[in-house]
């Protein structure tokens, strides 16, 4: 019996093949697939193994097919083939309609699955591995990375995890993992590592810090976004914008290198694999992709060319201080107050002419100035200066 694993090339896909390859050994032959080349590579095998069905073994990881594909999986089932998909996102859901389908979201009590810890279940289940204290390390730092739930249970070692992967080949961190998966008790990072990933976390910063900077706003129907090019650290810098930025409803990634465009939000009541999905692309709730197509360039790309970047909160103010009396500014020189008037009652000024919208907390009137006029937090000299000219003609206008 032949042994094949198709999987995602991110840390959950690829870690999918460490487990087949810990498993099968030498008789399974593992690819890492982008998203696109899957049901190119699924269709070829089928067509290739066609009339030796019951010689094959195919594992689907932490990836769907399209339609076309799935009846031609079911045919190749039928006819004695073996195909088990294990996928953990919302939109390969109605995969489950067939027997070959194993797609978890969410577990029995609530937690979130990812391919590798669906996997590892299903090759204990199987009697095909056993599990053990260091499989079971491995397995949840995989999915805590892959769901972002690292960041809730403040566990760095998943995020170092990944930027281990992406440190170097695929087939060095396969090899690596492999030998720690056998050999050792607990799973570990040595010294070198360690050291290696204290560097690229200071890299990471200086990266997020200059793009910071190139941040543009903008609605995309009922929703404001951020949008921002780059070509590296997609997770780490939507995460950290959608914490400075948190009016946005989301962060769009460019990356016109791959031609490819990365969805991050940090919200509950936002799911981007739906935004995603309007392009053809799809996901998790909270971090998901689509290919550049002509519609998606038209609208995040062309569109939110001659946009200014937002105007970044500044930083290490002593007066100009969120929640009291704060001034932010925008662009095009514009300078908003907020201060309240009395108890749940928070005013608004735009160059020193009061507008009617009102807030009843500090937080809500900064959400809708951020939205509505891409204001940042001014300096603590832009504040002194404002209130003073607004005292000289408030003196000026009684004199008159």
């Amino acid at each position: 019996m032949s042994v094949h694993l198709y999987s995602h090339n991110d840390l959950d896909g690829v870690s999918c093949g460490i487990l087949a390859k810990y498993a099968f050994k030498e008789k399974v032959q593992v690819q890492y697939l982008s998203v696109n080349r899957v049901d190119y590579q699924v269709a070829d095998f089928l067509t290739a193994v066609a009339g030796y069905e019951r010689d094959y073994t195919l594992y689907i990881t932490d990836v769907s097919v399209n339609r076309d594909n799935e009846a031609k999986i079911e045919a190749f089932v039928q006819k004695g083939g073996r195909i088990q998909l294990i996928d953990h996102h919302k939109t390969a859901l109605t995969l489950n309609q067939y027997k070959w389908g194993l797609v978890t979201v969410e577990d029995d009590i609530g937690k979130k699955t990812c391919a590798t810890s669906l996997f590892y279940h299903y090759l204990v289940e199987h009697g095909l591995i056993e599990e053990k204290p260091v499989l079971d390390e491995y397995v949840e730092l995989v999915r805590l990375y892959d769901t972002w739930d690292w960041e809730k249970q403040q566990k760095v070692e998943a995020k170092r995890l990944n930027d281990l992967l992406y440190m170097q080949s695929i087939e060095d961190f396969e090899e690596s993992m492999l030998e720690r998966l056998t050999n050792h008790v607990h799973f570990t990072f040595d010294g070198f590592e360690e050291r290696l990933l204290d560097l690229e976390e200071k890299k990471t910063e200086r990266y997020i810090k200059r793009k910071r900077r190139e941040l543009v706003q903008t609605n995309i129907g009922n929703l404001c976004l951020g949008i921002v090019h780059a070509e590296s650290y997609h997770s780490e810098l939507g995460n950290a914008l959608g914490k400075d930025n948190p009016h946005l409803d989301c962060i769009a990634i460019m990356n016109m290198g791959s031609k490819k465009i990365g969805f991050r939000t940090i919200h509950d009541h936002i799911d981007v694999s739906d935004i995603a999905g309007k392009y053809g692309g799809g996901g998790h709730a909270k971090a998901a992709g689509c290919t550049l197509t002509k519609e998606a360039f038209k609208v995040f790309i062309d569109k939110p060319f001659q946009i200014k970047p937002l105007k970044e909160d500044a930083k290490h103010n002593q007066i100009n201080i969120k929640g009291y009396c704060a001034l932010f500014e925008n662009r095009d020189e514009d300078f908003f107050l907020v201060y309240q008037r009395k108890q749940g009652e928070w005013l608004l000024e735009k160059n020193h002419k009061l507008l009617s919208h009102t807030s009843t907390s500090f937080t809500n009137m900064e959400h809708y100035i951020k939205r509505t006029y891409q204001v940042g937090l001014a300096h603590d000299d832009k504040l002194i200066e404002y209130l003073l000219e607004g005292y000289q003609r408030e003196q000026k206008n009684r004199q008159s």
